[in-house]
């Protein structure tokens, strides 16, 4: 089940665990804004996107005004959004910029990269750092820039390093609960009622081998 990171009475931040659907999806699980909404006992809104294999920081409006504030802070790019991602290989540098143009694949439910312009593609961009690595795995914080579909899964496929369990592009093997290695770690965002610069943070999962080996390199 989600945590509960931040709530007042225009927002809801949870700590979505990976292999929940952040919105209802055709397999009937329960997502997390059905969680949400039973919680506070009222319809929430959805403000930005969470892929379900993924955890972390997953931002719900109690109100359709203060959903639309925070969706234009999105298209902005005003808002702070920087993930965790555990990868099988070593990024090529050791901190760089990434820009690619996506195309997304709506029949297999991907999407494809290309590293020029072409028709019908979305310029992407992000910036990672390698944290730390263990004997298998290397710890990369990123600061999304752009927002694209399956953005950071399929731009590290791009340079040779799949997020792990990400079969989807390119891991060499799943993990048991379908989940990835890819963690919301951290939104900020100006508060649409206030204005205040809000940061909600959420801990990486507990009790997964793999997150606990990378402890020591973990941010905040």
């Amino acid at each position: 089940m989600p945590d509960i990171l931040f709530e007042d009475t225009l927002l809801l931040a949870l700590n979505k665990p990976p292999g929940m659907p952040a919105q209802p999806d055709k397999t009937g699980d329960e997502s997390a804004l059905q969680w949400g909404e039973a919680h506070c006992r009222q319809a929430l809104h959805p403000v930005h996107r969470l892929d379900r294999p993924a955890s972390g920081v997953l931002l719900l409006a109690k109100t359709p005004a203060a959903m639309t504030l925070l969706q234009r802070q999105f298209q902005q790019h005003t808002v702070e959004k920087d993930y965790l991602a555990v990868v099988g290989a070593p990024p090529p540098m050791p901190e760089d910029t990434l820009v690619h143009f996506l195309q997304k694949n709506t029949a297999k439910n991907r999407t494809d990269v290309f590293p020029e312009e072409r028709p019908e593609t979305e310029r992407a961009e992000l910036h990672y750092r390698l944290l730390g690595s263990s004997e298998r795995y290397h710890l990369l914080l990123i600061r999304l820039i752009t927002g694209r579909h399956h953005q950071i899964r399929a731009q590290l496929a791009a340079i040779g390093c799949p997020i792990k369990g990400d079969v989807k592009y390119g891991f060499r093997r799943g993990n048991r609960d379908r989940s990835i290695h890819l963690h919301a770690w951290r939104l900020a965002f100006e508060h649409p009622g206030s204005g205040e610069w809000m940061i909600v943070e959420a801990p990486a999962p507990e009790g997964d081998p793999v997150w606990a080996a990378m402890r020591g390199y973990l941010p905040g």
